[in-house]
Order: C-alpha cells, then sequence, then structure tokens
C-alpha cells in the first residue's frame, strides 16, 4: 500500500478573503495580522495588494469572524476606510503567512 498523505479535513472550516483599504500600509498591519490570527488559531495569509491589504483567513465561523472585525480596526496607526469580504471555499490552509 502506497504511503499518501492524509487529506486535510475542511469540514466546518470556514474562509474569509478580506481586502482593507485605507491607510494600512507603514502601520504594521500584516504583521499585526498574522499575531491576531495566530492568537483565534486560524491559518491563511496576509500580504499588500497595491496600496491595499489583502488577507485570508480560514478556520470556525466565529474566530474567522473575530479576525474580519478586528481588520475594520487594524493596529493602532492604520485608518481603516473599508473592508471587503467574499465568503469562500476552504483549500485546508496550514499556517498563518506574511506574503510579500
Amino acid at each position: 500500500m502506497p504511503d499518501m498523505a492524509p487529506e486535510r479535513s475542511t469540514a466546518g472550516t470556514h474562509r474569509a478573503h478580506v481586502r482593507v483599504t485605507g491607510r494600512v500600509q507603514g502601520v504594521y498591519f500584516r504583521a499585526s495580522t498574522q499575531r491576531v490570527a495566530a492568537s483565534l488559531g486560524l491559518t491563511g495569509w496576509v500580504r499588500n495588494a497595491g496600496d491595499d491589504v489583502e488577507a485570508v483567513f480560514e478556520g470556525p465561523r466565529g474566530a474567522v469572524g473575530r479576525a474580519v472585525e478586528w481588520c475594520r480596526e487594524g493596529p493602532a496607526h492604520a485608518n481603516v476606510e473599508r473592508v471587503d469580504v467574499t465568503w469562500e471555499e476552504p483549500e485546508g490552509l496550514g499556517g498563518f503567512t506574511v506574503r510579500h
């Protein structure tokens, strides 16, 4: 029998794809997002996207919702103008990374 990696279960997992607009670069938004996601036990990623910040959160719906709500304020020196959220099918991501 071949050695096969188990598939990641996404049952009970939700995924939010978020784009944050405003003064969100140069204020540690990505690093802060990574800390928040880790504290909530979420997987996904965050990156700069033009003048915006884009993030994906995967995990239990309540925790994902808290991360999305945090994005509406962001870190201390951010000035968030808008947060667009798209709910997507989870991919079963591992860890939470800052993409460059």
